[in-house]
């Protein structure tokens, strides 16, 4: 499928499971040929909890998207997530044998390779490597090193990590839905890609993707990757708030959180009542809507003080001209912008995934959708920046040895053909 130049994004979520084609058009923009949603049944907080009900939901998800766009999906790039991801800074070195040869792609890529090779700890494994930024010779602050000289070579680099087991069963559940992994993407950053512009990760920005099991966390400065977080709480838990504080079912307090939810209570009317009818012939129990949401923004505000502290600890609050941008389902809520701007102090608007789409499939332009719009356009990018290192290969005869992606994918891939393959040759399974 990417030779075709069409990339489906795999957004594995705690209340939804998201199947988004697309592809580059003659405009330069990401068209969208099709989408395919359903519920997520067998995950919780961004982990794999149920492997059989996560296989049903993606066959749900990729049968709808695949009648939609007229495209049969075989390769998908899939986002992970889950409190389980940490991330840490860390600096490379290479020595160079010649300063007359200038600085290439494949200096960056050793040192890029060498960092994979960090010892981590058991169970854990590197899911990204981002070099930030380059000293050559001493020579600090350098963005792009490419075609300069020097012996010397040093990248700071942003690495995250995650739990090989949780990637694992990511990976079983999406092989077992008769799919193949290109690539495992940290949701933070493909939402990054959908809903920032590049001015705002230039100035300095935090990323607030608030989905239903967890929020994720991304911050930017000078156009670089500065903090990636993921916080275990999401929509799911103010449902669960909902539903215990005012003695409803789990599907009524969702559906009071969309309709009538907020995340100021103060906004709210002390005489307007909701009407919730009553299990099986008993009375319907009246809700007042300032209540529920003085319970949405007891919650709300826990989440948004542990956003907070994550920005505080990442060293850059000062530093964030561009200030909060919130995406993702939790996002939707009336007033979380204001509830924001209050705790934190910056400046708060919400993420829509529409900065790099072109016409058509308004539905996929909501802030629900944009991790899965950004796994798309990062499996676009990989593949032209693939393209790219194939084009500008001197010898004719290695362009065909330039199939490897810039971008590592770390060991991960290794130990996923292992045991798929182990499971293959077992007999008993």
């Amino acid at each position: 499928m990417e030779h075709t130049g069409i990339i489906v994004g795999l957004d594995i979520g705690t209340t939804k499971i998201a199947a988004i084609v697309g592809r580059r058009n003659e405009f330069g923009k990401v068209e969208i040929l099709g989408k395919g949603r359903s519920e997520s049944l067998g995950v919780m907080r961004g982990m794999v909890a149920n492997i059989e009900k996560t296989v049903a939901s993606i066959k749900e998800a990729v049968a709808e998207a695949e009648a939609i766009s007229g495209v049969e999906i075989s390769d998908v790039h899939v986002g992970i997530a889950g409190q389980h991801i940490k991330s840490m800074q860390h600096r490379g070195m290479i020595t160079r044998n010649s300063t007359v040869d200038e600085i290439g792609q494949s200096d960056i890529d050793s040192i890029t390779e060498d960092m994979y090779r960090l010892a981590m700890p058991p169970g854990e494994e590197i899911i990204h490597v981002i070099p930030q930024e380059f000293i050559v010779d001493n020579e600090q602050g350098i963005k792009d090193p490419i075609g300069m000289s020097g012996i010397r070579l040093e990248a700071n680099c942003h690495i995250i990590t995650g739990l090989i087991t949780a990637a694992n069963n990511i990976q079983k559940c999406v092989s077992k839905a008769g799919l193949k992994t290109v690539d495992l993407i940290l949701e933070p950053l493909a939402s990054a890609e959908a809903v920032l512009t590049e001015e705002e990760k230039e100035a300095g920005v935090v990323l607030v993707d608030i989905g239903g099991g967890t929020t994720d966390v991304a911050i930017f400065q000078d156009g670089i990757i500065r903090h990636t977080a993921v916080i275990p709480f999401g929509g799911n838990v103010i449902t669960d708030d909902i539903k215990e504080g005012c003695s409803i079912i789990r599907n009524q307090a969702e559906l009071l959180k969309v309709k009538f939810g907020s995340a100021l209570a103060k906004q709210m009317k002390e005489n307007e009542i909701v009407s919730i009818p009553g299990l099986r012939g008993r009375e319907p129990k009246e809700i007042s809507v300032k209540n529920l949401a003085a319970i949405i923004q007891a919650r709300m505000e826990e989440i948004i003080e542990n956003v907070y502290y994550e920005i505080k600890s990442s060293g850059f609050e000062k530093k964030l001209i561009a200030g909060i941008v919130i995406t993702g389902g939790g996002s939707q809520l009336k007033h979380v912008t204001q509830l924001v701007e209050y705790i934190t102090g910056m400046d708060t608007r919400i993420g829509y995934p529409n900065e790099h789409l072109g016409k058509g499939m308004d539905e996929v332009k909501s802030p629900m959708y944009a991790t899965g719009v950004g796994l798309v356009i990062k499996g676009l990018q990989d593949v032209e920046r693939e393209m790219r290192r194939a084009k500008n290969t001197l010898k004719p005869s290695e362009k065909a040895e330039t199939s490897e992606p810039t971008r590592k994918k770390g060991r991960w891939f290794d130990i996923f053909k292992n045991t798929i393959s182990d499971e293959d040759d077992d007999p008993t399974m």
